[in-house]
């Protein structure tokens, strides 16, 4: 016999947890802990949770390590900000690495510090090169500018307005979208007195305020009186403009100019030196930086954790609480013992499983496959504990029902081949860089491609490529050999077409009539086999979980109200399919207005469908008319005469009545407060409120669920017709041309469908599709069995986290 313990599949119920209370030795804590977050099974509980956050053990090295992280993030925006690319390892997460020691943390520590130190004295002397570098090249510019400024201030000029003596002038550069406004305060201010010249400088000019290059212009302001002078200098550098002084003199320009120029060649020769050696830096890190930030990341959380333990002081033992799956105890306790074994510690780490009855998390398995299913149906709930998991039909449903809305082959081989891609080179994508839209899509590989094989699925069902037929099998119509042009001609039925849609119906005056009636019946069909197999979902957690009122008072009426109304129109839609009205003689009758009278004129049919139709209805009517007062007195009735007797116990029997029996005896923990199950103190009131509402709205769902599925007709219709239209408004047009014209459109309008049919009919009819099928997953589907009331399973597990890259 092997002792090897199989694990619970898990998919279809949540796994069996398990509360356990761990005793590790102090010495072997952290690398205990850590052994713990490398295979990822436990989910921690807080035992701290009356000791403030600043208050715990291990408080100063997670600060520590905060400011280190930080300093890893400033490490990482230089590279950045200088397009240095980081370099990454993959790691495999099978591989199990080893704790890293406590010194080599320190060094991280110390080694950060230092090199924070070295990089802000590096970015420092940078910048400060820059503003420099950028303050003389404007002042350049504006010396450069001095022949075109003065040329225009002449003495006649001056003559005219002002005396020569008196003139002065501002020069500066400020930026350009500032420059309009210094001209109009200025006109105002001097009222008209000042002449304002501008020049562009040529390309971005970096601004040491913005610290970003921006665009700038030259200018000067000539005027008069030295008051004046200084508004205007005021003004000026209010809005930014940084001034420079300039002689009038051609001479003295120009040596000014040389000046400048000889500082300039001297800021960046020394600029060149720091940016290398800041790069040089940055390369180095740039190797390292990403295997840092894992392991201080790793040691983050772990100390983190530690804090959710209970100190022992007396025997040195750090104790600790979580949940884990039952099937998986084993192997925790193998791995512990073999890390204790390792580090040559005698005493060993201890795994006691403890009674309780706090609800435990909810943990399905899964894998690449079933995981995207599991998260679109945990998008709207976490399964209650042990309750069925909605996740395991949706992988079948989902893209079935998005199938029948998006029906056609061509359009399905699209999403397959482009989904395949996806899933070949899984393991190349999974290491790339992904913005947002692209991983979701590729997070849901295996649902686009199923519901990609889906399609083409109901595509053949509907004959349905690109919005033709194809003629696969012998057509189980034949039209007369000879007619009369504007003659309404009519097609003999001579078999029965092998497999889906007859290709004849194609192009037909009563083709759309004909598809509209069949999907919409097909839809009413599909969607009451939807409800009624998710409905049977909650009698299967009724009888799990012992809940026989439910099953008495809930689960049957229910079922025999909406079999008697809903599934009798099911039946009747199919019952009228079987039979031939034509050979009869007689027409078929409505079956919308049969539902119809059904119920306001009960006993009465206008045109019978099958012998004996109206006794049948009026008995399915009083059915479901008695199903109404069961739902709503049953439970409320039971529990007004059982009260009394068991004091809103738990059923006998149940794990909840077992947990409290326990509790009562002293064998369970005591729990808190605010993680005690509820409905222990649930009133009549709120039993007859909670009833009532659930029979008003599972009467009213019966009806507006069944509806709802009626989006299958819908969308299925409208992805056709636009399909068709499509094809009539590009290619076909090019099929009538001839010659090189004829050529040349068809390749271009073949081009335009193409892309028409990938980004219109694939990717948003795609999208429009999926959505309504999410839809009657999370609400016509799900509510009829799904509680939702479940928190999910997240153990304590080391995670790849990366650098954040700004947008």
């Amino acid at each position: 016999m092997s002792d090897v313990v199989l694990k619970d599949e898990a998919i279809f119920r949540s796994a069996e947890m398990s509360l356990i209370q761990l005793y590790i030795p102090q010495e072997v804590s952290r690398d205990a802990v850590y052994g713990i977050g490398e295979i990822g099974l436990v989910q921690f509980r807080d035992l701290n949770t009356k000791v403030k956050a600043f208050q715990r053990t291990f408080v100063k090295e997670i600060r520590r390590l905060d400011n280190l992280q930080r300093q890893y993030r400033y490490f990482h925006s230089l590279l950045v900000k200088h397009n240095i690319k980081l370099y990454e390892e993959f790691e495999d997460e099978k591989t199990f690495s080893l704790p890293p020691s406590t010194s080599s943390i320190d060094d991280h520590v110390d080694s950060g510090t230092l090199l924070e130190d070295r990089m802000v004295q590096l970015v420092e002397a940078s910048e400060q090169l820059e503003k420099q570098k950028a303050d003389l090249e404007q002042n350049r510019f504006v010396l450069q500018a001095g022949d075109s400024f003065f040329g225009g201030v002449g003495k006649q000029d001056s003559e005219a307005d002002m005396p020569p003596q008196s003139i002065s002038f501002v020069t500066g550069v400020i930026p350009r979208s500032k420059v309009s406004s210094l001209e109009q305060i200025l006109w105002r201010v001097l009222r008209g007195n000042l002449l304002f010249k501008r020049i562009e400088v040529p390309g971005l000019v970096y601004d040491a305020k913005l610290k970003e290059p921006v665009y700038k212009d030259a200018f000067i302001v000539f005027s008069h009186g030295a008051l004046i002078m200084q508004r205007i200098r005021k003004i000026a550098e209010s809005l930014d403009a940084n001034l420079y002084d300039i002689s009038e003199s051609q001479d003295e320009r120009s040596e000014q100019l040389s000046k400048v120029n000889t500082s300039l060649s001297d800021v960046n020769t020394v600029l060149d030196s720091t940016t290398k050696s800041l790069e040089t830096e940055l390369y180095a890190l740039a190797k390292e930086l990403d295997g840092w930030n894992k392991s201080v990341s790793r040691e983050k959380a772990l100390y983190e954790t530690l804090n959710l333990f209970n100190y022992d002081s007396n025997r040195k033992t750090l104790i600790g609480e979580g949940w884990v799956p039952t099937d998986e105890l084993e192997d925790l306790q193998e791995h512990l013992s073999t890390l204790t074994a390792n580090l040559g510690v005698d005493v060993p780490s201890l795994i006691q499983v403890m009674e309780t009855n706090r609800t435990p998390p909810t943990f399905h398995r899964t894998n690449k496959f079933t995981e995207g299913f599991q998260n679109i149906c945990d998008c709207y709930g976490i399964a209650t504990y042990r309750e069925i998991n909605p996740g395991l039909p949706t992988i079948v449903t989902f893209p079935f029902l998005f199938a029948v809305m998006f029906g056609d082959m061509g359009h399905g081989m699209l999403m397959t081949m482009a989904a395949s891609l996806l899933v070949i080179y899984e393991k190349q994508i999974g290491r790339m860089k992904r913005d947002e839209i692209f991983d979701m899509a590729f997070s849901g590989r295996y649902i686009v491609l199923l519901m990609g094989l889906f399609s083409i699925y109901t595509g053949f069902l509907y004959n349905d490529m690109f919005s033709k037929s194809l003629t696969i099998f012998k057509s189980g119509w034949k039209w007369p050999e000879h007619w009369e042009l504007g003659e309404t001609i009519f097609a003999k039925q001579v078999g029965t077409y092998a497999f889906g849609l007859d290709h004849a119906w194609h192009g037909t005056e009563n083709g759309l009539l004909f598809a509209n009636s069949y999907k919409m019946k097909l839809s009413v069909l599909l969607g009451f086999i939807h409800m009624t197999y998710s409905y049977m979902f909650s009698l299967a957690n009724d009888i799990y979980f012992k809940n026989w009122i439910n099953i008495v008072g809930n689960f049957v009426p229910g079922l025999l109200f909406m079999q008697g109304i809903f599934g009798y129109l099911s039946i009747c839609i199919v019952y009228k399919w079987t039979i031939d009205w034509v050979k009869d003689g007689r027409p078929a009758p409505g079956l919308l207005n049969t539902l119809i009278n059904m119920f306001l004129s009960p006993g009465t049919v206008e045109e019978e469908l099958y012998p004996h139709q109206a006794q049948l209805q009026v008995f399915l009517l009083i059915v479901a008319l008695i199903c109404v007062p069961c739902l709503l007195l049953i439970k409320p009735l039971h529990f007004k005469f059982t009260q009394g007797r068991h004091e809103h116990q738990p059923l006998a029997g149940s794990e909840e009545g077992v947990a409290q029996q326990d509790q009562e005896n002293g064998l369970l923990e005591d729990e808190d407060d605010d993680e005690n199950e509820g409905g222990h103190g649930e009133e009549f009131g709120d039993v007859v409120i909670h009833q009532v509402i659930h029979t008003i709205e599972f009467c009213l769902n019966c009806v507006s669920h069944t509806a709802s599925y009626l989006r299958l007709w819908a969308l299925s219709l409208a992805h056709a017709q636009l399909s068709s239209v499509l094809w009539t408004m590009t290619i076909q047009i090019a099929f009538g041309m001839t010659g090189f014209v004829g050529v040349v459109m068809t390749v271009v309008l073949f081009g335009m469908w193409f892309v028409l049919t990938c980004v219109i009919l694939v990717v948003m009819e795609g999208t429009s599709a999926m959505l309504h099928s999410l839809r009657l997953h999370w609400v016509e589907s799900m509510s009829k069995f799904f509680e939702g009331e479940g928190t999910p399973y997240e153990p304590f597990k080391f995670h790849c986290v990366g650098f954040e890259v700004p947008a």
